[in-house]
Order: C-alpha cells, then sequence, then structure tokens
C-alpha cells in the first residue's frame, strides 16, 4: 500500500487530508508542492493534477484532487476511529458544514489572506518571471485568480463582501459551539477537520468579532483542535512559507 499526499502548507485545504491521516493513523509519503515557486504549475506535478492545485491524494493508482472528499476517502477505506457520523442524518450535518467551509468561509478568507500575504509577497518578484509564471497556469479560472493577485488587482468591494462573510461565519460557529461540543454534535468529525484551518485564523483576521469575550466557545474549540495530536503533526509539516496562523 501506497499513500502519497502532495501539499503545500498545512492550512487551509491542505491541512485537511494532513490532519484525517494522522488522525487514522496512515502512513504516507509527504509530497512538498511549493505553491509561490509555482511548481503545481510544472509537468511533473501536471502529471497528477492536470487542474495544478494542491492538495492531492495518491493511493495505489487512485487519485484524488478535492481535499474534503479526501477526507471521506481516507475514513472509508483505512482503519481507525471513525471521522464519520454512524447515521444519515449526522452525516449530512457534517457535509453541510464541509460545504459551508468549501463554498463560504474558505473563499471570503482566501480573498482577505491573499490581499494581506501573498499579493505582497508578488509584488517583490521580478515582473519577467510573473509573467511567465502567469502563461504556464493550466486553466483560464486559476490564471485569473493569480493574475488577480499578482497585480493586486482586488476590488474594496469584493473585500468587504468577504469580510461581511467572516463575520457572519464567526456568529454561525460561535452558535453552534455554544450547544454542540464538535460541530456536529458530541463525535469528533470530519466536519471538525475541514473547517479548523479556516476557522483557526479568525481571531487574527477579525480580533473585535472573535474574542474570548463575544466568541468563548469557538475559540475553546479552536484551542481543543490544535491540542489533538493529529493536528499538532499535520502542523509541524509547515515551513513557514505563509508566516502559517
Amino acid at each position: 500500500m501506497t499513500v502519497e499526499l502532495y501539499h503545500f502548507e498545512p492550512n487551509a485545504n491542505g491541512g485537511k487530508p494532513l490532519i484525517a491521516l494522522f488522525e487514522k493513523g496512515v502512513a504516507f509519503e509527504s509530497r512538498w508542492v511549493d505553491l509561490l515557486n509555482w511548481e503545481q504549475h510544472q509537468p511533473p506535478y501536471l502529471a497528477i493534477n492536470p487542474k495544478g492545485q494542491v492538495p492531492a491524494l495518491v493511493h495505489d493508482g487512485t487519485t484524488i484532487t478535492e481535499s474534503t472528499i479526501m477526507g471521506e476517502y481516507i475514513d472509508e477505506v483505512f482503519i481507525g476511529p471513525s471521522l464519520r457520523p454512524g447515521d444519515a442524518a449526522g452525516r449530512e450535518r457534517m457535509r453541510r458544514w464541509s460545504r459551508f467551509g468549501d463554498e463560504f468561509l474558505g473563499p471570503s478568507l482566501s480573498m482577505i489572506a491573499w490581499s494581506q500575504f501573498i499579493a505582497p509577497m508578488m509584488k517583490q518578484r521580478p515582473q519577467a518571471e510573473l509573467k511567465k509564471a502567469l502563461e504556464g497556469v493550466p486553466t483560464a479560472e486559476r490564471r485569473s485568480a493569480w493574475s488577480k493577485t499578482i497585480h493586486n488587482d482586488f476590488h474594496p468591494e469584493e473585500l468587504e463582501e468577504s469580510r461581511r462573510r467572516l463575520e457572519a461565519s464567526i456568529v454561525r460557529l460561535e452558535q453552534q459551539l455554544a450547544r454542540t461540543e464538535w460541530l456536529v454534535g458530541t463525535q469528533y468529525t470530519l466536519a471538525d477537520i475541514n473547517l479548523f484551518n479556516m476557522a483557526a485564523p479568525l481571531p487574527i483576521f477579525c480580533p473585535l468579532e472573535a474574542n474570548i469575550e463575544r466568541t468563548p466557545h469557538l475559540l475553546s474549540w479552536i484551542t481543543r483542535m490544535r491540542e489533538r495530536p493529529a493536528v499538532v503533526q499535520a502542523l509541524a509539516y509547515s515551513r513557514d512559507s505563509l508566516r502559517t496562523l
């Protein structure tokens, strides 16, 4: 059995399969892909994922390129503690939370983070290098996203809407965690794994909205997540490329 995980920093999408693999106790080979030096757009990695996005999980010839799906695959294929509820209603709630992260919280956090951290880093690069890098992006959608970052072309209205969504996400998470220990109830699940790296930076990006006075349950959950051995192991894979939060 061979398990390879192609990943960048263990935050956001890259952290999901890392944490899941450690929670299940799965031995795997870490394959670092340096996004900031465009390795995801080079032929060796495009042979793994033609879209040029990370992470990617390869298991005995099966390749999975969607981070949320990786978690369910890892939980189903490998032995170890279950990361999914045993009942259909619980699994529906788990997937609804994961979808909330993928479609609402995650994109909003990414826009804020890329505008504040990645865009200034790109500004330091030679223009010829950036032009060549853009030409190598394999899809129009990702080329547009990278172009916006390289030129720091984030519109104020977009950033304001992203901030509004972060604030709405904080309220939703706090309300849920005031009622239940974990996002789906009493069981720790993939929903917690999938939302953790998106929620962990919220007290930094939104300190007035996410703090010990206003969101004690959210901050307690973040602390409990950080203390889990699997999360500690996953975060140890950071190379501090983004000054990981």
